[in-house]
């Protein structure tokens, strides 16, 4: 209850000597990652139920220099729990609005699970007037204290929000269409794990494509793009699509009003990091799924298969043919995410 007391800090400026005394320097410290350098990796966000798993499993990665954690309340303390575990991953922490610029300061990866969860009940969208005020300006200070990171949105409505974090870059001049990118990875992850249990075969073997975007049915699992090839009926094939759509709700309800879908969403969250990192330190062949800037549809903002490199995004994937089915769906989602892309891009431009 602390933590969401304190929240609406998020929506007024920062504020404060340690956050000017950064800005004054922010030209100083590139965020882009020298060569042989570990980079930095910000969780905003990491006092809540998917910042304390996520924190800890970035805490495991050898691949990065520091750790750093940032929220309203309750940083010190989770920062303190991880610091005693034995990687060599530096964790630092930073506690309300007056120390956003320090948290950010140098970064190369901002990942923002930030806001409240959602209630049983509720709907992402119903999570817009908080949450969307928070990724405002979260993504503020991104802007001015690490312009260049790469920056993965968790915070719901994902859809809108990715949009808000669009216009907040362009209205500071710091937009890069490669580097921003909606966190879809969960949406994966559970289609893997429901269509190999209803096939029977390993979820670690499956490779079932999801696009369009984070919400109901913007979610598209491609079941006939899927690896190893599945046979489904057409009404199996919309139950599964119905399941993968409402994943969601389905903890939320099962965690009778104490949570959301907290774990699992640090985990996805995780191994979308693990690429962007892998990427921007020259790895090759990098491929996700993520919800960005596109024109692989009509709509301005999609979900699809994606190739990362150094710069970000470096490769958007055409969705190729699709069945009848996939193509009824794709029809159905884009009045929907069309309205809540216009919707963050409205509430950024008013703000």
């Amino acid at each position: 209850m602390q933590r969401l007391a304190v929240l609406s800090g998020h929506l007024r400026p920062v504020s404060g000597g340690e956050a000017s005394a950064l800005e004054r320097q922010a030209t100083a410290a590139p965020s882009t990652l020298p060569p042989g350098a570990k980079p930095k990796v910000a969780v905003l966000g990491a006092g809540g139920g998917i910042g304390q798993p996520l924190a800890m499993l970035f805490k495991l990665h050898p691949g990065i220099g520091e750790l750093s954690l940032y929220d309203v309340v309750g940083t010190a303390g989770v920062a303190a729990d991880i610091s005693h575990i034995d990687t060599s991953v530096k964790v630092s922490h930073f506690t309300g609005p007056d120390k956003l610029a320090g948290a950010l300061y140098g970064c190369h990866l901002v990942i923002i699970p930030a806001g409240v969860p959602r209630k049983p009940g509720m709907t992402r969208d119903d999570l817009f007037n908080i949450n969307a005020g928070i990724v405002k300006t979260l993504c503020e200070g991104v802007a001015k204290y690490c312009p260049d990171a790469w920056v993965a949105i968790i915070s719901n409505p994902v859809n809108s929000t990715v949009p808000i974090a669009a216009e907040v870059f362009k209205r500071a001049g710091t937009f890069n269409q490669g580097k921003l990118l909606g966190v879809t990875k969960l949406d994966v992850c559970r289609a893997n794990a429901f269509v190999a249990e209803a096939i029977g075969v390993p979820p670690e073997q499956m490779d079932v494509p999801v696009v369009g975007g984070h919400a109901g049915i913007t979610i598209l699992p491609l079941l006939s793009k899927a690896t190893p090839r599945v046979e489904l009926s057409p009404e199996k094939a919309q139950a599964l699509t119905e399941r993968i759509q409402n994943a969601g709700t389905e903890v939320v309800e099962a965690k009778a009003g104490k949570g959301s879908a907290t774990l699992s969403m640090a985990y996805a969250a995780y191994k979308f990091g693990e690429s962007c990192l892998r990427a921007m330190t020259g790895a090759e062949g990098v491929t996700e799924y993520a919800y960005v800037a596109s024109n692989v549809t009509q709509l301005p903002y999609f979900a699809s298969k994606l190739r990362l490199g150094i710069n970000g995004v470096e490769e958007y994937y055409p969705l190729g043919r699709l069945n009848e089915l996939e193509e009824k769906n794709l029809a159905a989602l884009q009045d929907e995410l069309q309205k809540s892309i216009e919707k963050g891009v409205e509430f950024a431009r008013k703000a």
